[in-house]
């Protein structure tokens, strides 16, 4: 049996993983669908301290204080910028990457750094005037099956804005990992993530795909996504 922990994205929180983890439980898999600080039922935590940094060190405490080791990871859209900073600190105690419709940083890169501008400044200009905080996207807006956009609007929270900001700070063990997969949505009309998709189709140690889905695709392809989680298990 193996062990998850799936992150989640921008304005989510452990919620949106609720029925995927469900299916891994079901199958005899651990699973942890840790919240990060500011968001979901964590939102009361809010504030303008709390950034990329405070998000790793989220998930890498759940890997220490859980005592988890040969972890496939997973990372939800901005959750690909926290996943690969736990990497470079815990690479030793994580068996793959698994970057779910995500972003994938390089040392130093920001957010925002990988976002076109079009995106970006009405992004800024929003949270500047909502006390640094970045109010999210209707559901339209990721392609979100009509079915789920009110479970989605209900319970999606503004953003710290300098998550998206900060550069990520890369330790020495992001190269342990040495199993990557890449997941692509066919459904997010506003998608960005068509350049990784792209570069790391051709790249070693990496597998890609695409799933019939829009952004939020363990809302949409709870199914479809744990087959695919499961499948990483057994790779060499």
């Amino acid at each position: 049996m193996g062990t998850f922990v799936l992150v989640h994205g921008g304005w989510r929180g452990g919620w949106c993983y609720s029925r995927v983890a469900r299916l891994l439980r079901d199958a005899g898999h651990d699973v942890f669908t840790p919240t990060l600080t500011g968001l979901g039922e964590r939102s009361h935590l809010m504030g303008l301290n709390i950034n990329l940094s405070t998000h790793v060190t989220d998930i890498a405490n759940v890997l220490h204080w859980e005592d988890l080791d040969d972890v496939v990871l997973c990372g939800h859209s901005y959750g690909g910028m926290v996943v690969t900073g736990v990497a470079g600190q815990m690479g030793d105690r994580i068996r793959s990457l698994f970057y779910l419709d995500a972003f994938v940083p390089a040392a130093g890169q920001s957010l925002f750094d990988l976002l076109p501008a079009a995106y970006r400044e009405p992004m800024i200009a929003a949270a500047r005037d909502n006390q640094g905080r970045s109010p999210t996207f209707p559901p339209e807006f990721f392609g979100t099956a009509p079915e789920h956009h009110a479970l989605v609007e209900r319970n999606s929270t503004d953003h710290p804005l300098d998550c998206y900001i900060e550069g990520i700070r890369l330790g020495d063990k992001l190269d342990m990992v040495t199993r990557r997969t890449f997941v692509m949505s066919t459904r997010f009309p506003g998608s960005v993530y068509q350049q990784f998709y792209d570069l790391y189709k051709v790249a070693a140690g990496w597998r890609t795909t695409t799933i019939e889905s829009g952004h939020d695709i363990m809302i949409d392809e709870p199914e479809s996504l744990r087959e695919l989680l499961i499948d990483e298990l057994a790779r060499d």
